[in-house]
């Protein structure tokens, strides 16, 4: 067993690996060893920038989901935006599960908005559920506050997919819209241009959050 693999074993705990498990249907329980974030983060702490951590960041597919989650927090870990990007792109056709996909969000992208624009949308248009997922994450993270632009909601919308977790995280990007940009975003749900479970999954979503007035949670159940 590599080292790496070795110390995530020593960091194992059963009860949690038994609650993962329950959240994580797309992963086989086998596969999960059970550490907890913290532990992760801790261990990519201290192995980031090592030979062995770029050894391991090459061994891909990996075999346990917590080495994903590992995976994750050294990407996330890189202070250069080409390394970043490059470590992203080839570990994004890996990702099989929501988890690892939303704990990716290196800060460091911020630094290259054209860049990542361009990326965002080429993930768009992937068939790989999580990659598709990726980029609405991105979206949503760096591009509804100061580097907000109307098209981006059109982006979002014209992806078209059966798959659940892609149509959950369209459906929280424009609950977030909700929140950021309410006038830009309520045409969409008021002209119905989402997928139908889609439009009420988002009412659903913004109807929940404490970032939207009574007011307009009031309107949004109209648009049911």
């Amino acid at each position: 067993m590599e080292a790496i693999t070795q110390k995530l074993f020593e960091l194992s705990d059963t009860k949690y690996r038994d609650f993962n498990a329950k959240l994580l249907p797309t992963v086989n329980k086998a596969t999960i060893i059970g550490v907890r974030t913290p532990a992760l983060r801790k261990l990519a702490k201290e192995i980031t920038g090592s030979t062995e951590a770029n050894n391991f960041m090459q061994e891909l597919p990996h075999t346990y989901y917590d080495e994903n989650q590992l995976h994750t927090f050294l990407i996330s870990a890189c202070k250069d935006y080409d390394i970043c990007m490059e470590q992203i792109e080839n570990f994004l056709p890996y990702i099989d599960n929501w988890a690892t996909c939303d704990q990716l969000s290196p800060k460091i992208l911020q630094k290259n908005p054209q860049d990542l624009l361009l990326r965002i949308q080429k993930w768009l248009a992937s068939e790989h559920t999580y990659t598709i997922r990726f980029g609405i994450k991105m979206l949503m993270s760096f591009y509804l506050d100061t580097g907000f632009c109307h098209q981006y909601l059109a982006w979002v919308a014209s992806v078209r997919s059966e798959e659940y977790y892609v149509k959950m995280m369209i459906a929280w990007y424009f609950a977030t819209a909700l929140a950021k940009q309410y006038d830009a975003a309520v045409p969409y749900l008021e002209q119905k241009k989402l997928e139908q479970w889609t439009h009420r999954k988002t009412i659903q979503k913004a109807c929940e959050s404490y970032r939207i007035t009574t007011e307009q949670k009031t309107y949004l159940r109209t648009l049911r």
